[in-house]
């Protein structure tokens, strides 16, 4: 136990002194499950000993959510409560740093009312705009983890005991975050600087379109846009302090033209989307747009997702992961984008990161559309990798480069 509580501290440590990475007076906003008390007492106390002038928590509920869900009228999911959001953006305006721990269990609102997910989806995102163009602007920190809870472990482990298969994801968890290292935080560095000849070598190549190809009948070609930028690992915001937005990170991303993407994908693991699954799936796309989707379960949630407005039915993430990463190789499908998507090579539905274009953390909207940077009130990972996925990028003057082959980088 004590070894457990040890690792436990340092793994808060680690978030917070290499994840987010806090500076001496800078407020910081968890928002965390409340089974996840101890952990975030840790992490609160790693911030304050960094210099962190505040440290605010936003709870939640899984119970309380069902129960909301189950009894609550439409109206109060097509109206989010203002005071978060305005409370939200007011912290990030004090140069806050914003930890979500993701941890929801994958079937939490299995069987509720799709009509109220949506619209909660919706109002949420027009109430969080405003506070999402500071994370995805990178403008503030944020950074994105995990801590194993009860229901999320027994439906990953389902054939053993509850304290057994929380036991298990937590040792998926500390191999996922290189936890299980000597020293945790020079293996984030080895890994970052790997991360980064990636990033350097796609940055100088300038590639025009990637094309997809994979025997389960993926068969899409992305073009890029001008001036578009890979990135991967860690970056800065806007004071210059470099901060890791997810933990574990296996990809290497940027963004594709949202009038540049035609054929078919097909999705390779389950995407865990509000609380319902959406599995077995297939995408068309025509001149960058879903023309057509099936999906043998969750259905009628990916229509949902898709008709959050014209952005969602757009790409605005490309991201590139071997096959070979950690967590593709612990052969746990965690049921956790976080996870799942450093797994496997993924895409986004919706809104592009505009700091993955030159200069286009600077731009009006009006000029990222002219650029081709797709813009929604959603963002949501979905998973296209398999141990035979072909990737060939393209170039300017038409040379064909292979980048990865049967899953994994060729470069």
């Amino acid at each position: 136990m004590k070894n457990f509580q040890t690792k436990l501290s340092y793994y808060a440590k680690l978030i917070v002194k290499v994840g987010i990475n806090v500076q001496k007076g800078e407020p910081l906003v968890i928002s965390s499950p409340i089974e996840g008390i101890e952990f975030t007492r840790l992490l609160a106390k790693h911030a304050y000993e960094a210099g962190a002038s505040e440290v605010h928590v936003n709870w939640n509920d899984e119970v309380l959510t069902r129960l909301k869900y189950e009894n609550a009228p439409m109206e109060i999911f097509e109206n989010y409560p203002l005071w978060h959001a305005e409370g939200l953006e007011d912290y990030a305006k004090r140069g806050a740093g914003f930890i979500s721990i993701s941890a929801q269990d994958p079937e939490l609102l299995k069987g509720i009312d799709s009509k109220k997910i949506a619209a909660a989806n919706k109002s949420s995102s027009m109430a969080l705009r405003k506070w999402r163009n500071y994370t995805m602007n990178d403008l503030n920190s944020w950074c994105v983890m995990s801590i194993p809870t009860k229901n999320w472990a027994k439906r990953v482990f389902p054939n053993v005991s509850e304290e057994e298969a929380l036991e298990k994801l937590w040792d998926a968890v500390f191999k996922a975050t290189r936890m299980d290292s000597k020293d945790p935080v020079k293996a984030w560095e080895e890994h970052l600087d790997t991360l980064q000849e990636k990033v350097i070598f796609l940055n100088e190549k300038k590639f025009k379109s990637l094309h997809y190809t994979a025997k389960n009948g993926t068969d899409l070609v992305v073009e890029l846009p001008e001036g578009h930028i890979w990135a991967g690992g860690g970056g800065d915001n806007a004071k210059e302090t470099y901060f890791v937005a997810n933990m574990p990170t296996e990809e290497v991303f940027t963004m594709p033209h949202k009038n540049g993407v035609n054929g078919i994908v097909y999705s390779t693991k389950p995407l865990n989307y509000s609380g319902s699954l959406i599995d077995d799936f297939s995408i068309t796309f025509k001149d960058g747009k879903v023309v057509d989707f099936k999906a043998k379960v969750g259905e009628g949630v990916l229509k949902d997702l898709l008709d959050i407005d014209e952005g969602a039915k757009h790409l605005g993430e490309v991201a590139l992961v071997p096959y070979s990463s950690p967590i593709s190789q612990s052969n746990i499908v965690f049921l956790n984008t976080l996870f799942d998507e450093n797994a496997s090579c993924h895409f986004a539905f919706g809104k592009a990161y505009p700091t993955n274009i030159e200069g286009g953390e600077n731009m009006s909207d009006e000029e990222l559309e002219k650029s081709g940077v797709n813009n929604s009130l959603t963002h949501v990972d979905f998973m296209v990798g398999s141990a035979d996925l072909s990737i060939v990028g393209k170039t300017h003057n038409g040379e064909n480069i292979q980048i990865f082959k049967d899953g994994e980088w060729s470069i």
